[in-house]
């Protein structure tokens, strides 16, 4: 039996392997994917399996990203308005960068007021995965029931819960949530907050990955020099280099989906040059969110401690909500070995093909959701990754079902390493 269930394994890892396979023509396809942790919510999961013969959900526990945003800081929108300033007055922008001037500084007042905060695309993106869980998971919502819901306690975080739990209860008005932004909870969204009262230090994990070895399939195809030209006359004698100023706007521009102003910076740069040096940038993104896994820890015993609970019947809650940030989304994916080969990936060049940044997008999120049947004391689970029904690193022979009792056992021991 347990040749069988390795086989199975084995099976559905190379399939999921398999299925990534083109994911350098993925981010080509659609080049907001090369925006990694910038990427908008999108609703293009596929139909979800069915479940096995007697089972229907009971209980989903859940954690997102907040939705989309201002930029995080000012130090963006205050840079671009001292360079754009500086060159406009030293006549160093040629026509499209005259024009760019023009439109930024009307916006320049919005991007200070806004900076942070969620938009109403962010609004948007939590309202619509709160419908698709209600209309994908009905047999748990239909007849109402408690919700428990906890958030970080910045304000996009706190106002993503808001559109989430909102849109729950126009769905079905005899859900009962119960929202929480508070220190006491922060062990289950944000374990690493300065101001959780049971932060725990944890040692930084180490990875092993030799990155002499690193040969990323695609090149930079044009300059830092040659795209700020396109806006530039020249940079000379300004505050910023052209470097600095190639940076800047970059970040702007792959921010602009998540605000609505995504014609400020149309043409500036070909899908060919966003996706350039995607590969580079996912890698850095894996090995800075791999060294904070232990910090993570919190949050998987919070979703252990919570099903226990319902499993149990000791709590009557339909759903735990989490609402946090991608510099916990990310740690707690690579902890659970979401989509992940057993033993991890040490091949740097294999990495993209098991994780993508644009997984920890705006509004991203991990769902688990619980099966229970009349016939059958075994509860299973199933996890979705952004609607994507994913593999997790247990054995299972049902995939993408996986067994309670494994589930907790591993996860458990995970945590106690």
């Amino acid at each position: 039996m347990k040749r069988i269930f390795l086989l199975i394994a084995l099976f559905i890892s190379a399939v999921t392997y398999a299925q990534r396979m083109n994911v350098l023509d993925e981010v080509k396809a659609n080049p907001q994917k090369s925006y990694g942790t910038d990427y908008p919510y999108t609703f293009d999961a596929p139909a979800l399996t069915k479940a096995p013969k007697g089972y229907k959900p009971f209980y989903i526990s859940h954690y997102a990203r907040h939705g989309s945003r201002y930029y995080w800081n000012n130090s963006l929108y205050l840079e671009l308005d001292t360079i754009f300033t500086e060159a406009h007055d030293k006549h160093l922008l040629n026509a499209e960068g005259e024009k760019f001037y023009r439109q930024y500084k009307a916006l320049y007042p919005e991007f200070m007021a806004g900076m942070g905060e969620l938009t109403r695309v962010g609004w948007d993106q939590h309202q619509g995965i709160a419908r698709k869980m209600y209309e994908s998971f009905p047999e748990v919502f239909k007849k109402g029931g408690t919700i428990r819901a906890i958030s970080s306690t910045t304000g996009r975080c706190i106002i993503s819960m808001a559109a989430f739990c909102q849109a729950m209860v126009q769905c079905n008005p005899k859900i009962d949530i119960y929202e929480q932004a508070s220190r006491a909870t922060l062990h289950g969204v944000k374990p690493d907050a300065d101001d959780n009262p049971y932060r725990v230090s944890a040692p930084r994990a180490r990875l092993e990955m030799d990155m002499s070895g690193f040969t990323p399939e695609t090149q930079q195809v044009a300059s830092n020099d040659e795209i700020v030209a396109r806006l530039f006359t020249s940079t000379e004698g300004l505050s910023r280099s052209s470097r600095r100023i190639y940076s800047n706007l970059k970040n702007l521009y792959t921010s602009l989906p998540s605000i609505g102003h995504e014609e400020l910076l149309v043409g500036l740069f070909s899908p060919d040059e966003l996706t350039a040096n995607w590969e580079s940038s996912n890698l850095s993104s894996y090995r800075n969110w791999y060294r904070d896994i232990n910090v993570m820890k919190p949050i998987v015993q919070d979703i252990l401690d919570q099903a226990k609970l319902v499993i149990e019947g000791d709590c009557d809650d339909i759903a735990s909500l989490r609402f946090g940030h991608d510099t916990n989304l990310g740690p707690l994916t690579i902890l659970m070995g979401i989509n992940m080969p057993k033993g991890g990936v040490t091949d740097p060049n294999q990495l993209k093909y098991y994780f993508q940044s644009w997984q920890i997008g705006k509004a991203a999120n991990l769902q688990f959701i619980f099966y229970k049947s009349k016939k059958n004391p075994e509860i299973l689970v199933k996890c979705l990754q952004n609607g994507f029904e994913v593999q997790l690193p247990l054995d299972t022979d049902n995939y993408p079902y996986y067994k309670w009792t494994d589930f907790y056992n591993y996860y458990s021991a995970l945590i106690a390493e």
